[in-house]
């Protein structure tokens, strides 16, 4: 079983197997279609499509009208739906992948632990690192049999932005924000409407946890970058701008062994959603 990343070489080697699905993530923010567009031009043989926007997202405001951020999580019986459409069972090696470091693979690999799938993994290097060992693409869209996937206990946490309202007067816990360091100072913020950070967070960009080839770091560096922002996983909150890249960091810190971080899903777009919640920049 695979829990966290899996090398292409041994992808390869399961490619065909019908226990293992394999899920192309890929996505750009400022062009929502582009991620469905790549996967016809060529994507990894049996791959399925997963939608950020509409897949592995809610409703961006909730039944009261309020915001919820950009990409809150979806409902559950709604994910576990699509997984089943996806040919995914309770026993499915599920490989998640994009062409973007793992940036929005790793939203699908916390998802699924969400739902309580333990056999998840991103695939490490992405469809550079594919390509790179030799394999190839298809434009073939596969035909999977509906899959009987249930939804179980999860293995990760969330914490809602009351709670991270509440932790601003108590600092119990820890926050690292996984967005680029001149978002995080309030800077060149094109995205959501204030610019800036929730007060007394960290930042740990996710671009930080990759090595120049796209992979992921090993273990060994990962865990003593993150010892210096978190000495205890289980106090620690990880959120980005809309709880997408957050997800990087919370794989980052599985491979460094340091399991127990909360995801608020929310994160920065729905913290702003709200003009009477502080804001600090710099």
């Amino acid at each position: 079983m695979y829990k966290t990343l899996i090398p292409a070489a041994a992808l390869s080697n399961h490619i065909d197997d019908p226990k293992w699905v394999v899920v192309d993530c890929r996505h750009d923010l400022m062009n929502l279609a582009a991620g469905r567009e790549g996967y016809a031009i060529g994507h990894l043989p049996g791959a399925v499509f997963a939608d950020i926007e509409h897949v592995l997202s809610g409703a961006k405001h909730g039944a009261d009208g309020v915001f919820r951020g950009r990409h809150p999580l979806p409902e559950k019986e709604a994910l576990a739906e699509a997984l089943r459409a996806f040919g995914i069972d309770d026993d499915s090696q599920v490989v998640a992948y994009d062409a973007h470091g793992g940036m929005f693979a790793a939203r699908l690999w916390w998802l699924l632990r969400w739902l309580g799938h333990e056999a998840v993994a991103v695939l490490d290097g992405g469809m550079a690192a594919w390509q790179a060992a030799g394999q190839a693409l298809t434009t073939e869209a596969p035909v999977k049999p509906r899959g009987a996937f249930s939804v179980r206990a999860p293995f990760v946490p969330t914490v809602t932005v009351s709670e991270v309202m509440d932790n601003l007067e108590h600092g119990q816990r820890i926050v690292i924000d996984a967005r680029a360091a001149d978002r995080f100072r309030g800077e060149n913020e094109t995205i959501d409407p204030v610019g800036g950070h929730i007060p007394g967070a960290k930042n740990r960009f996710f671009k930080d946890n990759l090595q120049a080839d796209g992979r992921f770091k090993p273990g060994e560096q990962l865990r003593e970058e993150f010892g210096a922002l978190v000495d205890d996983p289980a106090r620690a909150i990880m959120q980005c701008g809309s709880g997408v890249t957050a997800c990087h960091n919370l794989l980052a810190l599985e491979v460094a062994g340091m399991p127990g971080a909360a995801l608020y899903p929310g994160s920065w777009s729905e913290w702003v959603g709200d003009p009477s919640r502080p804001v600090a920049k710099n």
